[in-house]
């Protein structure tokens, strides 16, 4: 059987059966590690996936100084921090509101038919407010980008995605004290 780092080469090259043996090679690996970081969620298998695309993407950044073990559990740490810096923005904005709960409520909204209801309630408040401002909350505070990742993505100065927040925040918060 070839070594990672001939199968590396292989792959650079364009060879997917090579790839794909790679994958084979430290698919648990990979997934030992993200499953340590995040647990058993639908999100830990979306991570794994995404650690092996990434890998592919950077093919001809991998310099072999590095075991591809250890390689791809970097990349796999990574995007577990970046996991959970999402998570904690998410809980945060949502805890903002003034939903808090408890830990186990936050981790799985359809233990508490109460949570689950907030949640909807703020998907359809969120529908209520003006697309500029939606975006940019959804953007930052749902999807965890930060300001200036928002002014690349939507190519607005930072100071206008500031601003957007500002408002559609508010705006958000009047729709939800009628509601609530």
């Amino acid at each position: 059987m070839p070594s990672a780092l001939q199968l590396v080469e292989r792959a650079r090259k364009g060879d997917q059966s090579a790839f794909r043996l790679l994958v084979v090679q430290h698919e648990r690996l990979v997934r030992a590690t993200v499953m340590g970081m995040l647990g058993d969620t639908a999100e830990a298998d979306d991570v794994c996936q995404e650690v092996f695309i990434r890998f592919y993407q950077s093919l001809s950044k991998f310099r072999g100084e590095s075991e591809v073990g250890t390689y791809l559990c970097r990349i796999a740490i990574n995007l577990c921090i970046n996991e959970g810096k999402r998570r904690q923005r998410k809980t945060r904005w949502l805890s903002a509101l003034g939903q808090e709960g408890h830990s186990e409520d936050r981790e799985d909204p359809g233990r508490n038919p109460e949570r689950q209801e907030l949640e909807d309630t703020l998907r359809k408040a969120l529908q209520q407010i003006d697309p500029e401002f939606r975006v940019v909350v959804v953007l930052r505070l749902i999807d965890g980008y930060s300001v200036k990742e928002t002014a690349e993505i939507l190519e607005l100065p930072q100071g206008t995605i500031a601003s957007r927040l500002a408002r559609g925040q508010q705006k958000l918060r009047e729709i939800l004290e009628k509601w609530l």
